[in-house]
């Protein structure tokens, strides 16, 4: 390519730098832009790739930037992203790139995309999409050893002060479920890599009563305190066990709370591509479940990564490939054939299968007695906002989680940090908790009484209560759906 880089425009916020960074700080080392956006499955699937790199060339004057582009508009507060940065462990600077004038500068077209600059500062390459970890590899090695050959490699690597990373008992809880019968809470406890079993007392305390997972990342079964998950995302409890979306092992696993056994129900621990698949649940790769629900024997799975949803029948040990074609859109029609984009959420009533579409900001179903996908909200790729009322004009923003009581379908609409409702016999939805549109708090402002919602992930309800996942808040929280009393789930 050859042509030269494009400087970081004054008066941008930085994360995980303890300043603005230009291009002359970076001058003889090989630089590798990652645009990206916190919300883009795809994005998340290549942090394992940078981090790969970063380790490799540790030693070495090679930075890695990250550019921020956001495509929702909760992903430009600076707030959100510096708590995305924290969740997913991202170990480099980033950039907010808000009116993309960098995504823009650079000819980007899609997320992920990696630009690579050379010592001089030249753009030698430009690649985009999943799956380049080799790629870049060879690039940065030839880059290196090019430039020290030439002369123009730094003699000593840019010091970059990163942000601390908090460490919390209950850190960006992910999903929940309930066994209503024993009042156990689930939690997954998804950057502690581990599971959470909690008795409700009342519904404002709970007790710890176990812990599944040694707290460590990794990927092993056995007793609770020595099996390993990576930030695992949905629990679904059914008749003493518990089955546990394993997402960034790509994997599904399944807790025997009588025996306290982990062992792996379905994928191999990395991640796959396969969008039309049925036979041996050990026997293929995975892509990010997200969510689970089962019912009758039959495990539904929300495969987040393919913008598919699977099923596995644990009577017959069989999985396959269910609704989605794995082309990221939304299209209704029979199961095979519509286009679904990282489905995040799930919750099961009678013969239909909610779920949470997240990246077109939708609330889909699928019809499981006739096969076909329908849609309650949600208008396209690009089209998110706050609106209630009918359901064809009403507006969602990047919802990760749901539930179903009733007539009533709750959902943890997480990038407008709010629970919406909609009423599935009166077609309407409206607003359950909202958070305040303030940024000066006046002493008798009631809005200000009570800590609003920071993107909730799910939501459950159990007698008369609304059990939420406030996940950037690192809290379980409780509604009262008659008092409308918002409080903090106490757990010791």
């Amino acid at each position: 390519m050859g042509y030269r880089n494009v400087d970081f425009p004054d008066g941008l916020t930085w994360i995980n730098t303890d300043k603005p960074l230009h291009m002359d700080d970076l001058k003889g080392h090989v630089v590798l832009l990652d645009f990206w956006t916190y919300c883009c499955i795809n994005c998340i699937h290549i942090l394992p790739d940078l981090k790969y790199l970063e380790k490799k060339y540790a030693d070495q004057p090679f930075v890695v930037i990250g550019v921020h582009s956001p495509k929702f508009l909760n992903e430009r507060e600076e707030a959100n992203v510096r708590s995305a940065v924290h969740r997913y462990r991202i170990e480099h600077p980033v950039v907010m790139d808000n009116e993309h004038r960098l995504w823009t500068a650079y000819g980007v077209r899609a997320w992920p995309t990696f630009v690579l600059l050379d010592a001089k500062g030249d753009v030698i390459g430009r690649v985009s999409g999943e799956g380049q970890r080799d790629f870049l590899d060879e690039s940065i090695h030839q880059a290196l050893s090019d430039a020290k050959r030439n002369g123009v490699l730094t003699a000593e690597k840019l010091s970059i002060r990163l942000d601390p990373l908090p460490e919390r008992e209950l850190h960006f809880p992910g999903k929940i479920d309930i066994d209503e019968q024993g009042r156990r809470l689930f939690i997954s406890n998804s950057n502690n890599h581990q599971i959470l079993i909690v008795q409700l007392l009342d519904s404002s305390r709970g007790k710890l009563l176990d812990t599944i997972g040694n707290g460590l990342p990794g990927f092993t079964d056995g007793d609770f305190n020595r099996a390993g998950f990576r930030q695992p995302q949905g629990v679904a409890y059914d008749k003493g066990k518990l089955y546990i979306a394993d997402t960034e092992n790509h994997a599904l696993r399944v807790a025997d709370l009588e025996t306290g056994q982990v062992k792996t129900l379905a994928g191999v621990g990395e991640q796959g591509y396969v969008r039309d698949y049925s036979g041996d649940p050990l026997n293929v790769a995975l892509s990010s479940p997200w969510d689970v629900v089962v019912d009758n024997g039959m495990l539904y799975i929300a495969m987040a990564g393919n913008h598919q949803i699977w099923k596995l029948d644990l009577k017959k040990n069989r999985i396959e490939s269910y609704a989605g074609n794995g082309v990221e859109n939304i299209v209704d029609g029979p199961a095979r054939n519509a286009a679904l984009a990282q489905p995040s959420g799930l919750s099961l009533a009678g013969s239909r299968l909610y779920f949470a579409d997240s990246e077109v900001s939708g609330l889909r179903y699928v019809d499981l007695d006739d096969n076909r996908v329908g849609t309650l909200v949600g208008q396209g790729l690009f089209v998110f906002g706050h609106r209630d009322g009918e359901l064809d004009q009403a507006l969602l923003q990047h919802p990760l989680g749901l539930d179903v009581e009733g007539n009533m379908l709750y959902i943890a609409d997480t990038y407008n940090h709010a629970i919406r409702v909609i009423d599935l016999r009166e077609r309407q939805i409206f607003t359950l908790i909202h958070r305040a549109e303030h940024t000066v708090c006046r002493i008798d402002d009631e809005d200000c009484n009570i800590l609003p919602l920071f993107e909730p992930n799910d939501v459950g309800v159990f007698e008369g209560k609304l059990y939420i996942a406030d996940t950037n808040n690192h809290l379980i929280r409780v509604f009262d759906l008659k008092t409308r009393e918002l409080t903090d789930l106490i757990i010791t």
